[in-house]
């Protein structure tokens, strides 16, 4: 179907296209593909029994769905276009926000959402931003339908907005690790270590005070990873704690690269290197529409491939 033809514009046609939101979730296998009873749809969309049964035939014809009936046991989706539903239902496009890609691993996140929001018959599009404060701000402005971030921001910013975790992609789905990173040259115990520090993330902004936040001797500076290059190069400044995934790229010929603590890691580095999705307490209709067939296996699955150079990122 290309745009919405001029039976959808009629009133069975209107709650054909509102009952298109709810069948974009339905299961169609097993006993879950039993659809409700033509009075509680009815009720649901606050029309006659008879505008739901025109509804209904009008999205068969439109081969949108299928159904078939079995008796006293109802009647049953057995096939559904997730791209056709969606479209009638007028939902439009997820948003979502993510870092921006400049690792492997964030290309592959990228890549695996795609395909798993499209395959769930949901047209999905990226806005790459700088910092998760900066993420969830869009998202509570409505501008995004959706915001990419550690578990361990995501944590910290649900304490503060209304803001709820839709997944939790599991370790190394975010970073692979985090490091401390020292000028070549200079000493850990250096009286006056200048330590960059991006207030923007809260990851790197949490680690970095944990591993230096106990030295009254040092001084920070606020920077992004963009300028971290120029900052180590240029001697402006010492040391940082970083996502080590593109560190020997951007950074190796001027940096060592130190573990962090113990304690650093057993508290911080699993909630750090797990990507979190979140979206607003009150939700959006598109992403409640999506959400329930959400393949997000496949999602991390697709990222592993990016990471091992067996897939090209597509996103």
């Amino acid at each position: 179907m290309n745009g919405i033809d001029e039976r959808f514009l009629t009133r069975n046609g209107h709650a054909a296209r509102r009952l298109s939101a709810l069948l974009i979730n339905r299961p169609t296998e097993g006993e879950a593909a039993r659809l409700p009873r033509v009075r509680d749809l009815a009720a649901e969309l606050g029309v006659g029994n008879g505008t739901v049964q025109a509804a209904l035939q009008l999205l068969e014809e439109s081969g949108a769905i299928e159904t078939v009936a079995r008796g006293h046991l109802g009647t049953f989706l057995v096939r559904a276009d997730r791209a056709v539903l969606w479209r009638l239902a007028g939902l439009g496009t997820v948003l979502a926000a993510m870092p921006l890609p400049y690792s492997r691993r964030y290309e592959g996140l990228a890549t695996g959402l795609r395909a798993a929001f499209e395959e769930a018959g949901a047209p999905f599009a990226i806005t790459f931003m700088r910092g998760a404060a900066a993420r969830v701000a869009a998202l509570l402005d409505g501008k995004v339908d959706l915001a990419v971030l550690s578990r361990f921001a995501a944590d910290q910013l649900m304490e503060q907005h209304p803001v709820d975790l839709i997944a939790d992609l599991g370790p190394a789905t975010y970073v692979g690790a985090h490091g401390l990173l020292l000028r070549h040259g200079v000493q850990l115990d250096t009286e006056g270590l200048r330590v960059a520090v991006d207030h923007t993330s809260e990851d790197q902004r949490a680690l970095a005070e944990r591993a230096f936040g106990d030295r009254r001797d040092v001084t920070w500076l606020e920077s992004s990873y963009m300028q971290l290059y120029d900052l180590f190069t240029h001697d402006r400044a010492d040391a940082t704690v970083w996502n080590l995934d593109e560190v020997q790229g951007q950074l190796g010929g001027e940096v060592d690269v130190l573990p962090l603590g113990d304690e650093i890691t057993r508290d911080l580095s699993l909630r750090n290197s797990s990507a979190a999705l979140i979206a607003r307490s009150e939700g959006s209709e598109a992403l409640a529409a999506v959400s329930g067939s959400l393949d997000l296996k496949a999602v991390t699955s697709l990222q592993d491939e990016v990471l091992r150079g067996e897939r090209m990122p597509s996103y």
